[in-house]
């Protein structure tokens, strides 16, 4: 049985990711910041016959990080999935400089901050891959203009990654950067195309095929190569 642990997993993304993980037959350590309000994962996790587990995590707080790092001890995970993000609202020339710094400290700093803490984790483990959800918007090549606060965030979390992918490699850590598509989800709005069903069947697979042959790599839900 494998283990994956799942940031930002109460809704989105990262619920589809747990329900479908869980499915599988895998153990799933899903956090989110209130798992007591959690109620569709809290509803999931109660019919996985014990193999979801929900953890406090806000990924902004050293703290928390800490706290579910003494919880898990040397529990091995096999996969560690990056996935809590927050959109920058949209905004384009009326940009609210505290908004960035909030979209920066979630969407670049804690993914970085979590990899970290849990990097003996998945060294345990026998898949050993860590994979970050970014997206095609923090692409230099594909910038269009608007959203400096999004797109800065993502761009900055790829560099993270990649670099972690160069160090993490004398661990056998496997690092996977991922754009899961526009998915209808709060953050994506009704209009996306893809379901968070889609795109987190997608992302499994991408996950799978992933190695450190192509380690720290900028790869779309459906397998594709993107563009730094």
């Amino acid at each position: 049985m494998i283990s994956v642990m799942i940031t930002g997993a109460n809704r989105g993304i990262g619920f589809e990711l747990v329900r479908q993980y869980s499915a599988d037959g895998a153990r799933v350590v899903a956090c989110c910041r209130k798992p007591k309000s959690a109620d569709r994962l809290q509803n999931v996790a109660s019919k996985s016959d014990g193999r979801i587990t929900i953890h406090q995590l806000d990924v902004t707080d050293p703290a928390h990080i800490s706290a579910l790092k003494h919880e898990l001890g040397t529990t091995p995970l096999d996969i560690l999935i990056n996935n809590a993000g927050i959109s920058d609202g949209r905004e384009t020339e009326a940009v609210d400089y505290e908004v960035w710094e909030r979209v920066f400290r979630v969407n670049s700093i804690a993914p970085y901050r979590v990899s970290t803490a849990f990097r003996a984790n998945l060294s345990a483990g026998n898949e050993k891959k860590l994979a970050t959800i970014s997206s095609q918007m923090g692409s230099i090549a594909g910038n269009t203009g608007g959203r400096p606060a999004y797109r800065s965030s993502k761009a900055a979390v790829n560099q993270v990654m990649k670099g972690l992918a160069g160090e993490y490699r004398a661990y056998g850590i496997t690092v996977v950067i991922l754009h899961p598509g526009w998915v209808r989800t709060d953050m994506g709005g009704g209009q996306a195309p893809v379901s968070p069903a889609d795109s987190a069947r997608g992302l499994k697979q991408v996950i799978a095929a992933a190695s450190l042959d192509n380690t720290g790599e900028f790869i779309d839900y459906q397998g594709k190569t993107l563009p730094w």
